[in-house]
C-alpha cells in the first residue's frame, strides 16, 4: 500500500481511482491534553520527513526568541501560542481531525460521520499544514501555531519551503483520482497542480448570493465547504472528472457553475444564499 494512505484494514484499496480532497488547515486547534509526543516517522507521506525536520527544528528555535510573537504574527496577548511551539516536539499528540477546528471542521464533523464516511476519510482526505505539509485525518500532531505567510529565520517564507516537497506527496496520494481541491488562497500557494494534472483537478469556490450580487464570504466559504466534505465522504461516490464532481454536487443539493478548463484546473463555484 503507498506510503501516504492509511494502514491496512482501515482505508480504501489503493488499487482503485480515489477522490483526494485537500483542505486547508485552521487557525484555532484544540491542544491535546495527553497523548505521546511528536514522532514524525509515524505521519504519512513519508517523503515529507526531511522537510518536516527542518521546520520543526526552525519552529522550536523561533519560539525561544524574545521576539517570537512578532515573528509569528501573534499580539502581546498570545504569549501561550508561542509557548505551543516551543513545546512542538514534547507536547501531547492527537489525532489531526481532533486538532483542527474552526468553521469548515465544524461542518464536516469527523467525529460524527458514520463508519463508512469516516473509513472513506482515511484516504479521501488530506490537511495541508505549515508545519507538517500535509496530514491525514488519523496522524497524530500536537497543537502549533504557525501560519502559511510567516516567514522562518534561516529559512524563508514557510510557502516557498513546502512548495518544492509537496508535489510528490500530493501526486502519490490521489494516483489516478480526482483532486478535489478546497484549500484557501494561503495554502494553495504551498503546491500548485502542474498540467498535466489539470484535467483531474477541481478547485471549489463558494460565492455568497444575496439580492443578486454574489460575493465570497469567509464564514459561508468555511462552512460550506466542509458540508461539501462530509456530503462527498457519506455519499461515497467516485467522480473522476470535475464535470463528474459538479453532477454529484448538483445532485447532492448544490447549485453548482463548472468554469472553463485551465493548465491548474477546473474552478466550480458553489452558490449559496444561506449557510
Amino acid at each position: 500500500m503507498p506510503s501516504t494512505l492509511a494502514k491496512a484494514g482501515t482505508a480504501e484499496p489503493p488499487t482503485l481511482a480515489r477522490v483526494l480532497i485537500l483542505l486547508p488547515p485552521s487557525e484555532g486547534k484544540t491542544a491535546p491534553r495527553r497523548g505521546r509526543p511528536l514522532d514524525l516517522s509515524t505521519l504519512g507521506s513519508p517523503v515529507l520527513t526531511p522537510t518536516r525536520e527542518r521546520v520543526v527544528e526552525a519552529v522550536v528555535a523561533l519560539a525561544a526568541r524574545p521576539d517570537a510573537a512578532d515573528l509569528l504574527g501573534l499580539g502581546g496577548t498570545q504569549a501561550d501560542l508561542v509557548e505551543l511551539d516551543a513545546r512542538l516536539r514534547t507536547s501531547p499528540t492527537t489525532r489531526a481531525d481532533r486538532v483542527y477546528t474552526g468553521v469548515l471542521y465544524d461542518a464536516l464533523g469527523f467525529d460524527t460521520l458514520s463508519s463508512a464516511a469516516k473509513r472513506r476519510a482515511t484516504s479521501r482526505v488530506a490537511i495541508t499544514s505549515s508545519v507538517f505539509g500535509l496530514v491525514r485525518p488519523g496522524d497524530r500532531i500536537p497543537s502549533y501555531r504557525l501560519s502559511g505567510d510567516v516567514s522562518l529565520p534561516g529559512l524563508g517564507p514557510v510557502a516557498g519551503l513546502w512548495r518544492g516537497a509537496l508535489g510528490e506527496a500530493v501526486e502519490e496520494a490521489v494516483g489516478s483520482g480526482l483532486l478535489v481541491d478546497l484549500r484557501s488562497t494561503m495554502y494553495a500557494a504551498f503546491w500548485r497542480p502542474p498540467a498535466g494534472l489539470a484535467p483531474r483537478v477541481a478547485t471549489v469556490r463558494v460565492l455568497h448570493e444575496s439580492g443578486g450580487v454574489r460575493k465570497v464570504v469567509s464564514h459561508f466559504n468555511k462552512a460550506t465547504k466542509g458540508r461539501i466534505v462530509r456530503a462527498l465522504l457519506e455519499d461515497g461516490g467516485n467522480p473522476r472528472t470535475p464535470a463528474a464532481l459538479a453532477r454529484l454536487l448538483t445532485d447532492l443539493g448544490w447549485t453548482v457553475e463548472v468554469g472553463e478548463p485551465t493548465t491548474r484546473g477546473t474552478q466550480l463555484d458553489v452558490v449559496v444564499s444561506e449557510v
